[in-house]
């Protein structure tokens, strides 16, 4: 089965052997989005400000390989503290409000302190 890499121009790809989504026939798979800004500028001070972020550049790598937030079945997010849950899926839910798809969560430590969430999704496109 043919395989496609989408990357997000980060040097941290090549550098550390992973792609920002990987395409295997139908399924779409997004690795662990942080809120990352252009230039590593300070992402949002807020778990609702990062998780849009997250979602923006989960998004522009499904458009990449032909899809949207429609096609997303799977959502994990990963917090840093439980405190920031009901703000971050208050944008999860926006953003997945009729998809509605499976999704865990969980707290846990991220690598760069500014983080507060991050994000990874697969989807299948029709």
């Amino acid at each position: 089965m043919e395989r496609r890499l989408i990357s997000s121009g980060s040097s941290f790809e090549q550098r550390f052997g992973y792609s920002r989504a990987v395409v295997v026939g139908d399924r779409i798979f997004v690795a662990g989005t942080a809120p990352i800004m252009a230039d590593d500028a300070d992402p949002p001070a807020d778990p609702y400000g990062q998780m849009r972020r997250c979602l923006e550049i989960v998004q522009n790598a499904l458009r990449e390989a032909g899809a949207g937030l429609e096609h997303v079945v799977r959502t994990h997010v990963y917090l840093t503290d439980a405190a920031h849950a009901t703000e971050a899926m208050r944008a999860h839910g926006e953003a997945f409000e009729s998809t509605r798809p499976a999704c865990t969560a969980l707290v846990c430590s991220l690598l760069d302190p500014r983080w507060l969430v991050e994000l990874e999704v697969e989807a299948v496109r029709a």
